[in-house]
């Protein structure tokens, strides 16, 4: 019996939405040769990890075992798969392989940090391969929100894997490919291992819809719209429907301005790379001002209420010479993300404060899910007929409702969250490891462990405040004068009615005026001290403990 075995690790992605980051490995084991399939962030909040600019996986597991990487795949373009490849290149040093747009998506991010276009190689569609190490390993083409999304088809000695990537079924998206399901029974035939797949609308009951179905509606309510300038968000990436929002707003006749950064990035990549062909003519936010108002439509960035995109900008006043106002209309066509909520009403309540009309997803005719729903994952298991059905893209409760389901039809299904190593080799899945996995935070331009106390000590001066004691000693370690303290984020003045800035200077020159010989000698023992006092006397003039730091300076 053969030693070598087939290993699946999640890194990310695997009992949370986002962040993706999984590993394959094939050979004996701890000597596996690895390939990498994604590497995606997720996007910080200011309740959690204030001052954060993006979140990575940890890779530490992996940056230790560079050596044995022979390649990172890439999906599709999202940035939770994409987003983190130009943070982690140096440290895995592996070669990247994606479809055109993805690549080019990639090269941009990769070029910010001095990384040439030859990191990225761009793949063909299968029957095309990518011969890797132990592995062969193919894109075959899926439906999804973004152009170019695929499936990977990993084979190995131990046979075939196929990781569906982000997909749903539809056979009109009008980007990108359609779903083949005779191409997937195809490559299905000659028996897969196991599918490694999306179960992020695990809990949706009914069948996808498609993305041809939005268009007429959206026309329908442009149309509708007489007076004043329609404005309308999805997600960038979603570069079907930027042109579907495009092409209803030309039919209805109205001229389109794309505002927002990432919304004319992609737009350019897409145009670049050949997947968007006929994407209707644009005006500049400079020619918009001259159109009158019921003739303009603007598509802008911001669907899930981030505060520097053009949706925010545009409902708090003006964005590049534009301004919404009474009896205009603006349209969310996205699904907001769990966590994005409050955002995005934020959003829709400035709006309606400037009396512009606000048509959201409720009615599911404006928007379609990129992600397949739990009818349509029955139908991909059926078409795969996988030995071995590895859930991942999705929360705990997700994956542990699509194990259910892939043992309700009769199939193996194993519940693998980050950090647990799954030996697919065997006629059963099975358990192998546990690897140490969690978050590194992109912080500026430095990356920090999640763990590392940086953001903690964040956290704890934003909910406590902050309090800066500096205390001066002579030659002879007694105080020079009194000690004077800087506060920051607190009230100034507290429960005796006195300023605080105040009470603190004087509660600590009444420890100074006591304290011995000894203390006065010791750093550590008077900071302590120091910080005792100020943390009490906050307790009692304010109700709280604030942060603390001492500066003592000696003059000898």
């Amino acid at each position: 019996m053969s030693s070598e075995r087939l290993i699946y690790l999640p890194l990310g992605g695997a009992g949370e939405i986002g962040m993706n980051a999984y590993v394959y490995g094939y050979g004996e084991p701890d000597n596996e040769r690895l390939i990498v399939v994604d590497l995606g962030v997720t996007f910080p909040d200011m309740d959690g990890s204030p001052g954060v600019d993006l979140i990575l996986p940890d890779i530490t597991w992996l940056a230790e075992r560079k050596d044995r990487i022979d390649g990172v795949f890439i999906t599709h373009a999202h940035e939770d798969h994409v987003g983190a490849v130009s943070h982690t290149y140096e440290q895995l040093g592996a070669p990247v392989f994606a479809r055109p747009f993805t690549a080019n998506i990639a090269r941009r991010k990769l070029d910010e940090y001095g990384h040439g276009p030859d990191a990225v190689t761009i793949a063909g569609t299968w029957p095309e391969t990518v011969a890797v190490g132990p592995f062969t390993v193919g894109f075959l083409p899926m439906s999804h929100s973004i152009p170019e999304s695929a499936a990977l088809i990993i084979d190995s000695p131990a046979g075939r894997v196929i990781h569906s990537g982000d997909f749903k079924l539809d056979e009109t998206p009008l980007v990108g490919e359609p779903f083949d399901p005779n191409l997937w029974a195809e490559v299905s035939k000659d028996g897969v291992r196991a599918l490694v797949c999306d179960s992020t609308n695990i809990f949706s009951p009914s069948a996808g819809k498609s993305e041809a179905s939005v268009g007429p509606e959206i026309e329908k309510l442009v149309r509708g719209h007489a007076d004043g300038i329609v404005v309308a968000t999805t997600f960038a990436s979603n570069v079907a429907r930027v042109k579907t929002l495009a092409e209803a707003g030309t039919r209805a006749g109205r001229s389109i301005v794309l505002l927002g950064r990432a919304m004319r990035r992609m737009i350019e990549a897409s145009i670049e790379t050949g997947v968007l062909k006929d994407f209707p003519t644009v005006v500049s936010p400079e020619d918009a001002r001259s159109i009158p108002r019921e003739n303009l439509m603007l598509l802008v960035t911001g669907s899930q209420g981030e505060r520097r995109a053009a949706s925010a900008q545009l409902a708090n006043g003006k964005y590049m010479g534009l301004e919404l106002k009474e009896g205009d209309l603006f349209l969310f066509s996205s699904k907001t993300i769990p966590g994005n909520e409050r955002g995005v009403i934020r959003i829709m309540n400035q709006l309606s404060e400037k009396g512009v009309d606000v048509v959201d997803d409720s009615s599911g005719l404006y928007h379609v899910s990129g992600h397949a729903n739990r009818p349509d994952i029955e139908r991909l298991q059926d078409i795969v007929d996988p030995q071995i059905v590895v859930p991942m893209h999705g929360e705990h409760r997700h994956l542990r409702a699509h194990v259910k389901l892939a043992e309700m039809r009769g199939r193996a299904g194993v519940l693998a969250v980050n950090g647990m190593m799954i030996d697919l080799s065997g006629n059963a899945p099975k358990v192998v490891e546990y690897v140490e996995t969690g978050r590194t935070y992109l912080d500026g331009s430095v990356q920090i462990g999640a763990l590392d106390g940086i953001v903690r000590d964040r956290i704890r001066m934003a909910l406590n405040g902050h309090v800066l004691v500096t205390l001066i000693l002579d030659e002879q370690d007694e105080p020079l004068g009194e000690p004077w303290c800087e506060i920051m984020g607190l009230a100034e003045t507290g429960r005796s009615k006195g300023a605080l800035v105040e009470i603190l200077e004087e509660d600590l020159s009444q420890f100074l005026g006591r304290a011995d010989a000894k203390t006065l000698r010791d750093d550590s023992a008077l900071e302590e001290a120091l910080r005792r006092i100020v943390r009490k006397t906050g307790q009692d003039e304010i109700g709280k403990k604030p942060e603390v730091s001492v500066v003592i300076s000696r003059m000898h």
